[in-house]
């Protein structure tokens, strides 16, 4: 089932310039994770006058799901990993 990215009304006016918006969901969002499934959607994003924004935020909110400013879920992984071990020791 495709779903629909969640809704912050804070912080994410970008998302009305997003070229995905005219896109079908389920490009986004594959069953299976593979270059191969995550090539079309990430083709769109590349295109995308907020690539940038999409990705920070997905990163920032932790999306775990789908293809978000060329990134797939395990790259937003990867990076939030190495956003952790940068922190200075103590930090929260």
């Amino acid at each position: 089932m495709a779903r629909t990215p969640s809704i912050d009304n804070h912080g994410s006016a970008w998302r009305l310039r997003a070229l995905c918006v005219g896109e079908d969901p389920e490009l986004f969002f594959p069953l299976v994770e593979t270059d191969s499934e995550t090539a079309r959607a990430r083709a769109v994003c590349r295109r995308c006058p907020v690539l940038h924004a999409c990705r920070d935020w997905a990163v920032r909110h932790g999306e775990a799901d789908g293809v978000w400013g060329d990134t797939t879920a395990s790259q937003r992984r990867a990076i939030r990993g190495t956003l952790r071990s940068d922190r200075p020791s103590g930090s929260a």
